[in-house]
């Protein structure tokens, strides 16, 4: 039992030490912050993240994050640099070099290469008055008081903070990429979200008896009927041929009502939206969603269209439930 207790102990107060420190970095961010992400996101080439030891496997995963959520980056060792991989840096890149010393032999001897080619230089380090920081052209100080270790020796606190940071900043220029499912999708083919919204819409969408359809002709009451049984808010308007001409939507009939004492029964044209969005049944679930977030109105189902026919009609909440049933 006392041993049991001791190992829990020991185990919260580490994770409260790691929790410490990130604490402190949110603290600390500021200006600098910005500046960097203003130049990842003005990069015209790749962000290369280096760093050696523990800081290098960080550096992985901090690449891995911004690859996968917009930005594109991979991982550099600086002792593969050193020895040709510098090859693979253009001009048009910038570095981020971890180090919590920032007095690392290794990713010092790439500078003046890497000052050679003009790329910028962005310094993760827990030293700002180190070689490293000095060399660079943005610094973000890591402030590490302790770390977790008895010894107060083996990298846990500065390396889980020099994380969180590098997963401050993609996440920051993601967001200013205006990032979306969709990407994130493209990039995650293999997950649960990417699966579902690479989906093709013809899976999803309400097809035969289950689409709404109402012929030109019809007046308003006939469209009310139809949205009424089909329950997606909507439908599509048809000509004599079976082509689309038109939508009518819920908010449709609530404003033409409201302006007509007589709407009902008055032509159902009258009151729909001509030319509407469509998507047809091959695109991905995605588009279908992209279309969607991308109209001021904030329309929320798409008639689905084949040859000038609608075959369909799906609705964002298709999208929604075919992403919650893989969670």
């Amino acid at each position: 039992m006392g041993e049991a207790t001791s190992i829990l102990s020991r185990g919260r107060e580490v994770l409260a030490i790691e929790a410490e420190a990130i604490q402190n970095l949110r603290s600390r961010l500021g200006e600098e912050f910005v500046r960097v992400t203003g130049a990842i996101l003005d990069c015209r080439g790749r962000i290369i993240v280096t760093g050696m030891g523990k800081s290098g496997h960080v550096g992985r995963k901090i690449a891995a994050t911004m690859a996968s959520t917009g930005t594109p980056a991979y991982f550099l060792h600086p002792g593969e640099g050193i020895h040709g991989d510098l090859g693979m840096v253009t001009g048009g890149d910038l570095v981020l070099a971890l180090s919590n010393s920032g007095e690392s032999e290794e990713i010092l001897a790439l500078v003046p290469t890497l000052k050679l080619l003009g790329v910028p230089i962005v310094a993760l380090v827990g030293n700002p008055d180190s070689e490293l920081a000095r060399r660079s052209d943005f610094v973000l100080e890591v402030p590490v008081v302790r770390e977790a270790d008895p010894l107060g020796l083996a990298p846990t606190a500065s390396t889980a903070a020099m994380m969180a940071l590098g997963d401050a900043l993609a996440i920051a220029a993601a967001e200013q990429r205006k990032f979306g499912p969709d990407e994130f999708a493209l990039f995650h083919p293999g997950g649960a979200l990417g699966r579902q919204l690479l989906q093709v819409v013809g899976k999803l969408m309400h097809a035969g008896e289950a689409n709404p359809v109402v012929d030109e002709q019809a007046n308003l009451r006939r469209a009310i009927m139809e949205i009424t049984a089909k329950g997606l808010g909507a439908a599509s308007i048809v000509d004599a041929c079976g082509r689309l001409i038109g939508i009518v939507t819920d908010g449709d009939l609530r404003r033409f009502v409201a302006q007509h004492d007589d709407a009902i029964h008055r032509p159902v044209i009258e009151a729909m939206t001509p030319n509407p969005r469509t998507i047809g049944p091959e695109a991905l679930a995605a588009e279908a969603m992209r279309l969607m977030e991308r109209t001021a109105r904030g329309v929320t189902v798409l008639p689905v269209v084949e040859e000038g026919v609608p075959v369909g009609m799906i609705h964002i909440h298709d999208i929604f439930k075919a992403l919650a049933g893989l969670r």
